[in-house]
C-alpha cells in the first residue's frame, strides 16, 4: 500500500495564470518584463516578453525560474549565499547549468510539493521578485 498522495502537476492553464498575474503586477508598476514558467522537470510551459522589455530579460527570467526550481528556494533568498564566503559561493561556476542568483525566481508548490517555478526579468531585482511572488499568490 502506497502512503504517498499524488499531487497534480503544473498545467498549461496554471502556467498561463502565473504568467498573466506576473505581467499584470509588472504592468501596474509600469515595468516591462519577461516571464518564464517551468514545470517540475525544468521544462518551459509558458513564456512572454513584453514588447519593450530588454532582450536579456528573456534569458534571465528563465534562469531565475530554473535556479528557484533546482534549489526549491526563491532566488532572492540565495543572493548572499553566492557571495565570497557564502555557502554556495562556487556553485554558479561549478555546474554547467543556467543558474542565476538574482531575485526574481520563485518556486511553485501544490499541497506542499514542488511542481514548478516562475521567473521574472526586466525590472529591478526586488521588483521582479515581487512580480513573481504575486504570480504564485494568484495561483494559490
Amino acid at each position: 500500500m502506497s502512503t504517498t498522495t499524488a499531487v497534480a502537476p503544473l498545467t498549461v492553464h496554471d502556467a498561463e495564470v502565473l504568467l498573466t498575474a506576473a505581467r499584470r503586477a509588472a504592468e501596474t508598476a509600469g515595468v516591462t518584463v519577461s516571464v518564464s514558467v517551468l514545470d517540475a522537470g525544468g521544462h518551459l510551459l509558458a513564456f512572454r516578453r513584453d514588447d519593450r522589455a530588454v532582450l536579456i530579460s528573456g534569458e534571465t527570467s528563465t534562469r531565475k525560474a530554473y535556479t528557484a526550481l533546482q534549489l526549491n528556494t526563491p532566488t532572492a533568498d540565495l543572493v548572499d549565499a553566492v557571495q565570497p564566503g557564502g555557502l554556495f559561493h562556487t556553485l554558479p561556476t561549478a555546474l554547467d547549468r543556467p543558474l542565476l542568483f538574482i531575485a526574481g525566481g520563485v518556486p511553485v508548490h501544490r499541497d506542499g510539493r514542488l511542481i514548478g517555478a516562475v521567473g521574472v526579468g526586466g525590472g529591478a531585482p526586488e521588483q521582479d521578485h515581487g512580480f513573481a511572488t504575486a504570480a504564485v499568490e494568484a495561483l494559490a
